[in-house]
């Protein structure tokens, strides 16, 4: 696999296997962004209110291409927090309802449900996963058994943060529209790493980052609700959206999109960023970053004590891979491996177990790996941080 490593800003002296955490922006699209806000702060009125404007409709056709989807059908979002807290504050739970979701979602997720489920009366249902995955029906079964009368939305993750595993969600999710309930899909880490068709997929509410894995600036990422939901979404910030001068042709837009002065120059990158995949061949690159993934996999457990997640295949395990990493100390853990051996590396708590994470990119090598390897039989060797 050709490495890249040279299109990008990261600095050479750090083993970098975290880009599922925060993604890096290549130089193309970090000068591009730059530009931008050049252009904003020369004129910043007639940018903001003006030019801006037509560039963030040119940025939303482009992704909205990307991802096979109306342009109008989905706004830009600061991150999918954002958006996941605009869908659960909207959806107007009542007492006794539930969202069924699983027990490996993202924790700022979880808190965003347990939150609006809590006021309200509901009950926030995380369907247990059993670690490791044996197959995807057997997935699909175990989740689908929390399906009740009671369920008003499933919520589901389409690659896990903490445990790195793509899950069966188009299958879910088609089951639960055979049952009238409706879907909301977490893909932060699937735009730039699985190819989506939001028009012909079973989603009916899909967020996803572009700052992960579409190496966009920070702050950029995106809301997709399918048509017949739309109006029921209440906006976040109350602004002149709401019963607006001059309306668009989409509520939806000027509800989400037109929310107080805000720098939204990382969104205008979006089309730069697609623009690098296509000339970079990034299908090719991702298909090699998934080949050193999961050649590395089986190495990465047995030297940590434990077993891969689940099968090595483009079912479940893509750019990231997990490993359960016994240790009492994740976050002391997750700090020595940057400060002594410049490794950056997330190590999460998820429930009562902790994940060990690397994520490979067009930059990365089987060196990386190979020295993320011998940090860790150095580790176990020096210190007590790994049980």
């Amino acid at each position: 696999m050709q490495n890249l490593k040279h299109l990008f800003l990261l600095k050479d002296d750090i083993t970098f296997l975290n880009f599922g955490s925060f993604g890096a922006c290549s130089r193309q699209v970090f000068e591009t962004w730059q530009q931008f806000q050049l252009e904003m702060e020369s004129d910043p009125v007639q940018f903001i209110v003006s030019d801006g404007l037509k560039y963030l409709a040119t940025a939303r056709e482009a992704l909205a291409t990307y991802i096979n989807c109306g342009a109008d059908d989905l706004v830009y979002v600061t991150n999918p927090s954002y958006a996941v807290n605009a869908i659960a504050r909207s959806l107007q739970l009542q007492p006794g309802d539930e969202i069924l979701s699983t027990d490996i979602e993202y924790g700022a997720c979880d808190k965003t449900w347990e939150y609006y489920c809590e006021k309200a009366g509901a009950t926030y249902r995380r369907q247990k996963v059993i670690l490791p995955v044996v197959s995807k029906e057997q997935f699909v079964s175990d989740f689908v058994k929390g399906m009740t009368p009671k369920t008003k939305m499933v919520f589901i993750s389409h690659i896990t943060s903490a445990t790195g595993l793509r899950l069966p969600v188009e299958e879910i999710c088609a089951i639960a529209r055979e049952k009238g309930i409706p879907t909301f899909v977490d893909g932060a880490h699937a735009p730039g790493q699985i190819p989506l068709d939001l028009v012909n997929s079973p989603f009916d509410y899909y967020t996803g980052a572009c700052h992960k894995w579409m190496m966009t600036p920070k702050g950029s990422a995106f809301l997709y609700v399918r048509k017949e939901y739309q109006a029921a979404i209440d906006p976040l910030v109350i602004s002149w959206g709401y019963k607006a001068l001059f309306p668009s042709r989409s509520q939806f837009l000027d509800y989400h999109q037109m929310n107080g002065t805000r720098d939204y120059t990382s969104f205008l990158t979006i089309p730069a960023a697609i623009g690098f995949m296509r000339e970079h061949n990034w299908t090719e690159v991702a298909a090699g970053c998934r080949k050193l993934v999961q050649s590395n996999a089986e190495a990465f457990a047995r030297l940590l004590g434990t077993t891969v997640l689940a099968p090595l295949t483009d079912d479940f395990i893509l750019q990231l891979c997990s490993a359960e990493v016994k240790t009492s100390e994740p976050e002391k853990l997750k700090q020595h491996l940057y400060e002594e051996y410049k490794i950056q590396i997330p190590v999460m708590r998820q429930g009562d177990k902790v994940y060990l994470r690397y994520s490979i990119n067009g930059f990365n090598s089987q060196a990386d790996l190979d020295t993320l390897f011998n940090a860790i039989h150095g580790i176990r060797k020096n210190t007590s941080l790994i049980e």
